[in-house]
């Protein structure tokens, strides 16, 4: 059986599978257990038992909050998905690069894997980044 890659934010992982439920929560605004069962499990070929277990696992985890809602649990991420994606690109900076990024950039030079425009928005964010280093 083949291992999920997770992804960190400080000590809590957080799996390929819950991360994209956590992206179908954040798209859906919340949902019940049903609700993610039916859309995400659906789509994902999972048991509602499954998912349940996902969504109370993500909840411990401080990745969703939930509030009860006519003797239903509704589920929606805790912040959102522009602050939990910052969050992962830090921790994956900080635990698996050891806060360089140079090994990073070193892969998208080796691998070439950079489209134009997404080489054209890195290009606008060093520049921003050299800008905001310059300033007093």
């Amino acid at each position: 059986m083949a291992r999920s890659r997770a992804a960190t934010t400080g000590d809590v992982g957080v799996g390929d599978r819950e991360l994209a439920l956590l992206r179908w929560l954040s798209e859906q605004g919340s949902a019940s257990v049903g609700e993610a069962a039916e859309g995400f499990g659906g789509e994902e070929r999972l048991a509602r038992s499954t998912v349940q277990t996902m969504l109370e696992r993500l909840h411990e985890k401080g990745f969703l909050r939930r509030r009860k809602q006519g003797g239903l649990y509704r589920y929606a991420p805790a912040q959102g998905s522009a602050d939990l994606l910052r969050g992962l690109v830090r921790s994956f900076v900080e635990r698996t690069l050891g806060g360089s990024l140079t090994p990073f950039v070193a892969y998208l030079v080796e691998e070439r894997a950079v489209p134009e425009e997404e080489l054209a928005a890195l290009e606008r964010l060093v520049e921003r980044l050299q800008n905001e280093r310059s300033e007093p």
